[in-house]
Order: structure tokens, then sequence, then C-alpha cells
């Protein structure tokens, strides 16, 4: 078996895993933990970061751990905090796809498809655009990997366009008196729209060029 035949085995074995553990674990096991260690900071903070490392393997939403954070750090410090989690998670899933490569099929269609899209509006531009988006975070991440996304704007772009879906989350967390299922949901249509039509606006030029370059 060639290197490049095992790695893309891997990344099949890494998918099953991933989706079975999304199906055993869903986000409900991270309240109790949460719930005991909100008021001691550096164990939550130790907590924090075991989440936000095996976040992408449970497929649990960027939101929930901020949530998390503003719940026990409050809107000042839980906001960077969360930032720099989600970028950092975000990394996993687009390094793994970076290494296993597109290889050939669907696979490789969607790398090119990537490639074509970055290529129409640049790296940065679109990693921001499509963090603004209400897409999930982790097969955004894989894209971007496939796609050749430099690391460098990859992570800034992830940083920006995740502003204001982490602001969302830490100001919910914040707001909370106690942790349950029922106060996890942090986004509201009004933030959902918005954000969107800020995408749709950061495509608007690439996408008229793109366009143009083809009368």
């Amino acid at each position: 078996m060639t290197a490049f035949a095992r790695r893309q085995a891997a990344g099949l074995a890494l998918l099953a895993v991933a989706a079975a553990a999304s199906v055993l674990a869903g986000p409900e096991y991270l309240l109790d933990p949460a719930r005991r260690l909100a008021g001691r900071p550096v164990l939550f903070g130790a907590l924090l970061v075991g989440v936000y490392l095996v976040r992408p393997l449970f497929a649990w939403p960027t939101t929930l751990v901020a949530i998390l954070a503003g719940f026990a750090y409050g809107p000042v410090v839980g906001f960077p905090v969360a930032l720099a989690g989600t970028t950092g998670s975000a990394l996993l899933p687009f390094l793994v796809a970076r290494y296993v490569g597109t290889g050939t099929g669907l696979v490789a269609r969607l790398g090119d498809s990537g490639e074509r899209f970055f290529a129409a509006t640049g790296d940065l531009r679109g990693m921001v655009a499509s963090r603004l988006a209400p897409a999930p975070s982790d097969p955004v991440s894989a894209a971007a990997g496939l796609s050749g996304v430099s690391t460098g704007a990859f992570v800034a772009g992830t940083a920006i366009g995740e502003v204001p879906w982490t602001v969302a989350a830490v100001l919910a967390g914040s707001s909370l008196d106690d942790l349950s299922t029922a106060g996890l949901t942090a986004i509201g249509w009004e933030l959902v729209a918005a954000a969107a039509a800020v995408a749709v606006a950061l495509l608007a030029g690439p996408a008229y060029r793109a366009v143009s370059a083809r009368r």
C-alpha cells in the first residue's frame, strides 16, 4: 500500500470513528462537569482545552463550547478564550484534510471546487465569508484543507469570521443562571440573516468578476 493510500485509509477510519462518536456522545455530556468546575477557573480552563481538542471528533458545535466559556468566565474573559479555542479547534480538521489529500472521486471533485472558489475570492476573503455563512464549522475547515488554503489565511479568516457567532454565544452563556440543554441555543435568526448578508456582500465582487470573465 502506498503512502497516499495509507493516508486515505486513515482518513476514512477517522471519519468512521467521528461518526460513531457523534452518535454516542451528545453535548449534554458536557453539562455536569461544566457545572461542577464553573467556579474553579483553572480547572475549567483545562476542561475547555480538552473539549476544544476533541470537539471535531464528536461534531460538537463551536457555539456550544463558547456558551460554556461565557458561563464560566463572563463576556470579557470568555470572548478571547472562546475565539482562540474555536480557531485552534478548527485547525484540526483543516490539517487532517490537508494531510489526507484529495485523492480521486467525490473528494477530488470537492477539492477542485474549493480551489476554484478560493482562486476567485482569495484565501482570506473566502475564509471570512465561509465562516460568516451559517454552515457547520468542521466541513468548512476540511474543505479549506482540501483546497490548498494557506494556514495563515485559514487562521486569520476563521478568527475574523467567527467573531459574531462567538460574541453571541459568550453573551448567551454569561446570562445563564444554570446550564441545561434548553439554554444551549445562542443564535437567533437575526444574527444568521445579518451574517449571511455580509458573506454574500463579500462574495459579490468575485462572483461578478467570475461571471464577466466567462462572457
